[in-house]
């Protein structure tokens, strides 16, 4: 391609296209990053800061009263069945609990199972899940004791080769509660 001279027209230099090629990138990146943000909206944002703190005063009564009652637990999901399998420790025998693994950031991901008392083994309780949970989990196990909600809760890491133990960390943010 010879030289442009300076008598010739603009769509012949190279600068105004750089430019122009510039420009249209970012137009084109702008309107695929505004596409994604209208057809992914952040679900994760609560407006409602005080019913969310008055839930999290709740949460806590419901913990402690987990921790007054002695409760510890051990969560096993079989990778094969789907059976869940939940061994409860502590002064509470409820005929059913509601085992919620709550993803982070996905609420697709969540898994809420009911789990039924064994007949033949006393603390064991049985509930399905209908596929295969992995990853980083927040871990809720309730129960009901004489008419009050009790509430185990722990973030863990949800796999099928092992164990998970509730009850067996300190509860946090309840030290003002306990006073």
């Amino acid at each position: 391609m010879p030289a442009a001279n300076a008598t010739s027209p603009w769509y012949k230099h190279l600068w105004p296209w750089i430019i122009i090629a510039i420009l249209a990138c970012s137009v084109a990146l702008t309107l695929s990053m505004v596409t994604i943000a209208v057809n992914n909206p952040d679900n994760l944002v609560n407006d409602n800061y005080y019913e969310a703190g008055k839930g999290i005063n709740r949460s806590l009564d419901r913990e402690l009263l987990a921790q007054t009652l002695l409760l510890r637990a051990s969560v096993h999901l079989d990778g094969v069945t789907g059976e869940v399998d939940v061994r409860l420790d502590g002064n509470s025998a409820p005929d059913t609990l509601e085992l919620n693994l709550i993803s982070p950031t996905q609420p697709e991901k969540d898994r809420k199972i009911t789990l039924a008392r064994s007949e033949t083994e006393q603390g064991r309780y049985i509930g399905q899940v209908s596929d295969k949970v992995d990853g980083r989990r927040f871990v809720e196990l309730l129960g009901v004791q004489d008419g009050k909600t009790w509430r185990m809760f722990e973030e863990e890491q949800v796999s099928h080769d092992k164990d998970l133990l509730l009850g067996d960390e300190p509860l946090q943010g309840a030290e003002d509660l306990k006073k």
